[in-house]
């Protein structure tokens, strides 16, 4: 890991995970009940649960439709079914409509980011230089848990990019009206690096992604003892399981987006060719990954590049820029499927807060050929920045990490502020104060 001065509207730090090779970087709680018949009676004579009716199923799915915001959705869907029934939700449902308010200004809609959650504090983070830099870096499960239900509490809503603005028929990008009560603010979330590299194996994190039979998408973690078991151990099954219990928390059944690198694979599994062959492993591990990656946008979750090998844009040479897409293209988008998110490695833009022009080449390149619309740097000061251009939207992101943190417990300017307070979600286990850029980080 190292800490990289980044462009931005003003002093930007990002944290970012990173190593080596091709310009390669490196950066439990679920569960649920049921209820039988009265009397532990079964609801049939068969003895199974009888099957719920097209009214059941259309209240249901209108009642979720009408929590995260989709008004029309479920009157749609109220209005398809036709019993009494629907007919009296129909009517809360466009009373709630009816009281809901355009947001305001889309273009002061905030981005946060999280990396790979520490599972396991005393593990993650060790004195030395690489424990060191998972402090700086990584919040805790048990921080994002807090953070997550702290940021319901003040009104946020998740929405992803495309909600803020999209492209028309005639490719010019426009804001989009995005509908909530008063008192709801809009946010978008991405998480990075969520590949579980190789040298976070061992030290405290969530080792992959895997799909249960009905449809949940849950981690694999090696605890103290040994032993790999199954949970909630990384942002997307955490708040998966919270957006379960808290619809409300999702316009339209928003997540978030997950920012892949592929130099080591993605979600936990090993599927790079370049780095590992073309071999039946390989193979076998894509399969993996991509009934992951359908699972994870069935549940609402969005993928963006964050380029193959965590390559610095800024720095990097057009040429460098290519290769490197052609990689991610190859390993990476035929698992995960096409984007038009690129999250910048190190935070590090290829312009200035210039708005993009095809006169730049790598920006002629990511957007032109690559079909990148939505673009994401790093500002840890501001508490939003967004910038719309003729066919692109570029929008800043908020590092949720020790860094920020510590930054918000000595008073000094840190835009988490806005969404929790550290103070009271901060993980006692963690090590305080978090050391600050320029002392001894991980990855070198």
């Amino acid at each position: 890991m190292r800490g990289v001065v980044v462009l931005g509207t003003s002093a930007v730090v990002l944290a970012a995970c990173t190593g080596s090779g091709d310009g390669g970087g490196q950066a439990a709680r679920s569960g649920g009940a049921t209820q039988g018949a009265p009397g532990g009676a079964s609801a049939t004579p068969g003895g199974s649960a009888p099957s719920p009716t097209p009214t059941q199923d259309a209240l249901a799915k209108a009642k979720v439709q009408a929590a995260q915001y989709d008004y029309d959705g479920a009157i749609a869907t109220l209005t398809k079914d036709g019993g009494d029934a629907a007919k009296g939700q129909l009517a809360e449902v466009q009373a709630a409509k009816a009281k809901a308010v355009k947001w305001a200004d889309n273009a002061t809609i905030p981005h946060l980011f999280y990396h790979t959650l520490a599972v396991d504090p005393a593990k993650a983070f060790t004195k030395g230089s690489e424990g060191v830099g998972f402090s700086q870096y990584m919040a805790t499960v048990d921080e994002f848990t807090a953070q997550i239900a702290e940021m319901h509490r003040r009104g946020f809503v998740l929405v992803h990019p495309q909600r803020i603005a999209k492209k028309g028929p005639d490719g010019v990008m426009r804001y989009q009206p995005i509908l909530l009560p008063p008192g709801k603010k809009p946010v978008v979330l991405s998480l990075d690096d969520v590949s579980y590299y190789e040298y976070m194996t061992g030290k405290g994190f969530a080792t992959a992604l895997v799909k249960k039979d009905d449809g949940r998408v849950v981690n694999t973690y090696t605890d103290a003892s040994g032993k790999t078991v199954e949970g909630s151990f990384d942002s997307p099954p955490i708040l998966d399981e919270f957006v379960r219990q808290h619809p409300d928390f999702a316009y339209h059944g928003d997540k978030g987006s997950i920012a892949l690198t592929g130099y080591n694979g993605v979600l936990g599994y090993r599927t790079s060719e370049r780095k590992y062959g073309a071999t039946p492993a390989t193979r076998d591990a894509q399969a993996k990954a991509k009934v992951v990656a359908d699972a994870l946008k069935a549940n609402g979750w969005n993928f963006a590049s964050h380029s193959w090998g965590h390559i610095n844009m800024t720095r990097s040479g057009v040429g460098l820029i290519k290769a490197d897409a052609g990689r991610w293209d190859r390993e990476v988008r035929p698992i995960v499927g096409d984007t038009d998110e690129l999250v910048f490695p190190f935070g590090a833009d290829v312009s200035d807060v210039k708005p993009y022009t095809d006169a730049n080449p790598k920006v002629a390149f990511l957007h032109g050929t690559q079909k990148f619309d939505y673009f994401f740097g790093v500002d840890a000061t501001s508490p939003h920045w967004v910038q719309l251009g003729r066919s692109t939207l570029r929008q800043a992101r908020i590092n949720v990490d020790g860094l920020s943190m510590q930054r918000a417990l000595d008073g000094k300017t840190s835009a988490v502020r806005q969404f929790f307070d550290v103070r009271a979600t901060i993980d006692p286990k963690r090590p305080l104060p978090v050391p600050s850029i320029g002392g001894p980080t991980a990855g070198g």
